[in-house]
């Protein structure tokens, strides 16, 4: 296993084929699988990207988003959340935007030259088939939205990647990520609970780099 040790800001140069885009809720209820999925990530030799990664508030999300996406030859997109909360609830298609925008790129590159590879990922039972019946043909993952099985999935799929360096067991990773957790949660605190992606991204490679 070969995690990526570099200086952990998202401005430095990443091979595109070690670049892997994180489309996931950010919402505090799914705050510590994100965070076990962008460790997952590293711990695969990989990169990730968001679109938290340059806190531009002058640049538009989406903008935001389309750049990192461009940069990146994989993408996860969780769909886990897809109905809104309390009144009205309204839904909430943030996600399946922006998988749609990352199958798209494949449409814009007609000769393959710029391939982009994505992994949706669904809860156990979800109806994404309701709302996107074009995804039923592709076989998302599924997860039961507990850590051990979305890092598993994850792995599972980053592992076959083309450009895969040496990946470890998710067990290994499972077994450092209480430390990870922990380390997050004192940096959050530091910040009053708006953790940069830099010092996320830091503490993750720190950690991942001593997975055996």
């Amino acid at each position: 296993m070969t995690p990526l040790r570099r200086k952990a800001s998202p401005l430095i140069e990443v091979p595109r084929n070690l670049s892997v885009f994180i489309n996931c809720p950010f919402d505090q209820e799914y705050e510590c699988l994100f965070r076990g999925v962008v460790f997952a990530t590293l711990a695969c030799g990989f990169w990730p990207r968001s679109a938290l990664e340059t806190g531009t508030a002058s640049v538009g999300r989406l903008e935001r988003i389309k750049h990192a996406l461009v940069h990146s030859k994989y993408s996860i997109h969780d769909l886990s959340r897809c109905r809104g909360e309390a009144l009205g609830n309204f839904a909430r298609f943030n996600m399946p935007l922006e998988l749609g925008i990352a199958m798209g790129l494949n449409f814009a590159e007609p000769l393959n030259l710029n391939k982009h590879d994505w992994l949706p990922l669904v809860p156990e039972g979800h109806a994404y088939v309701g709302y996107i019946s074009d995804l039923a043909g592709f076989d998302p993952l599924k997860h039961d939205q507990t850590i051990e099985s979305l890092v598993s999935a994850v792995m599972s799929w980053l592992a076959t990647r083309a450009d895969a360096p040496e990946t470890p067991a998710p067990s290994a990773v499972l077994d450092r990520l209480p430390a990870f957790e922990k380390r997050c949660e004192s940096l959050s605190k530091q910040w009053n609970g708006r953790l940069p992606w830099t010092h996320l991204l830091g503490a993750a490679n720190e950690f991942a780099a001593h997975i055996p």
